[in-house]
């Protein structure tokens, strides 16, 4: 079968001459760094993923992702939105939905956090946070809350206890001053979203939140959106809307917390990736040692007509091909460790288990091309220099004390 000379060549002298063990060594110490920069980079990146989806499912799952209603705060509910949220891209489903801050008072405590009237659809992402009661108890003249487990815990109360709601921006006069909205709500059930909403976040029947606002009938705050991607809402709050209308997302409450987690995993990604540059300038070094090892060999391969773009291709083949094994390896190992990540950590006894949790991985395949993709680029631009060279060694030179 034909082969090019120089990738010919070039893989010969990978593989090294039985007796060069040192040769052997320096090389397949390249690959291996390559390979563990690689691997190491694939698990780390595949578990902030993890990470990042997960505290998408649970907060932005239940927050409000997006809401759109008019500039007053008071936006008229019809059965279908408005056409121009319609037409809005990456949206899945647009719910009326009334919101505000409010304070909840028990007994013995007082805790302030965000009120959220829903209206109970069956697709409703609470519902697979519920720890006891259902999203269907808030029916509508009930005056039923849902709460999430820390807040219950700091108001000292459980399913079915009395607490007090109070919305300050819907006060009105009385003689003895400004009394806010305020009324008493049993508590119907208790969710935990594994985030620190379970603090914050209070949901009602939107109509009941509607009167406790003090909207007029037929009124909500505005029109909730759920995307198919909830960090969509950076290019769609772009959108030019019509007058009187505004734009909410959630970055405003979430929007440190994430960008938080991106930097995070971003400087990871650097740290290690500096790990496969490390182990990339490696390939310098031994194809250096190996120029100089073949410099009267270079000088007969071109005394018999190999020219110089010939000769570098040899040691970038040479160089290279560590690179691309130790990068596919690297990759391939990577995903099948992330993989079992936490099978290994539970054979390890250093697992989550014991906390009711495990490590939450996702691992892109696109990701995992682009990180084994740039490993490869940087092997082949490492070998450039050595192979420019072994590129320029004169043969007379070379050849002169043989």
């Amino acid at each position: 079968m034909f082969r090019p000379v120089s990738l010919f060549i070039g893989l010969r002298y990978l593989q090294g001459r039985s007796g060069d063990r040192f040769s052997q060594f320096v090389s397949y110490m390249s690959t291996a760094g390559i390979t563990i920069g690689v691997l190491s980079l694939v698990t780390v990146l595949s578990v902030m993923n993890g990470f990042e989806g997960q505290l998408k499912g649970r907060i932005l799952g239940v927050l409000p992702q997006a809401i759109i209603g008019m500039e007053s705060g008071r936006t008229p509910e019809s059965a279908t939105p408005p056409d121009f949220i319609s037409k809005l891209g990456h949206i899945n489903e647009i719910v009326p939905i009334v919101e505000g801050e409010a304070v909840l008072q028990s007994p013995s405590h007082l805790m302030a956090g965000q009120m959220v009237g829903i209206n109970g659809a069956p697709d409703e992402p609470l519902r697979e946070f519920m720890l006891s009661g259902s999203v269907d108890a808030l029916q509508a003249g009930k005056y039923r809350i849902l709460i999430g487990h820390t807040l219950a815990r700091q108001l000292k109360v459980t399913q079915g206890d009395k607490v007090r709601l109070l919305v300050t921006n819907a006060s009105q006069y009385s003689p003895i001053g400004r009394i806010p909205s305020q009324r008493n709500f049993t508590i119907a059930g208790i969710f935990n979203t594994g985030s620190d909403i379970d603090a914050q976040l209070m949901v009602t029947n939107i109509e009941d939140a509607a009167r406790l606002l003090r909207l007029p009938k037929h009124t909500v705050s505005g029109w909730r959106l759920y995307l198919d991607d909830p960090f969509m809402v950076s290019s769609l709050a772009k959108t030019q809307l019509p007058q009187g209308w505004q734009w909410q997302d959630w970055r405003a409450q979430r929007g440190e917390l994430f960008q938080a987690v991106k930097m995070e995993k971003n400087m990871m990604g650097l740290m290690l990736g500096l790990i496969v540059g490390v182990a990339a300038f490696n390939i310098i070094s031994a194809l250096i040692m190996v120029v100089m090892e073949k410099q009267s060999e270079v000088a007969i391969l071109k005394t018999q007509g190999m020219s110089q773009e010939q000769v570098m291709a040899v040691f970038v083949v040479q160089g290279a091909s560590s690179g691309v094994i130790g990068a596919v390896c690297g990759g391939l190992l990577g995903m099948l460790l992330a993989s079992n990540l936490n099978s290994i950590l539970q054979a390890f006894g250093a697992s989550l288990y014991a906390y009711g949790g495990q490590l939450p991985v996702m691992v892109e395949p696109s990701q995992v091309a682009i990180v084994v993709g740039l490993a490869v680029a940087l092997s082949v631009l490492a070998t450039l220099f050595p192979s420019y060279r072994a590129a320029s060694v004169k043969p007379a030179e070379a050849l002169r004390y043989e």
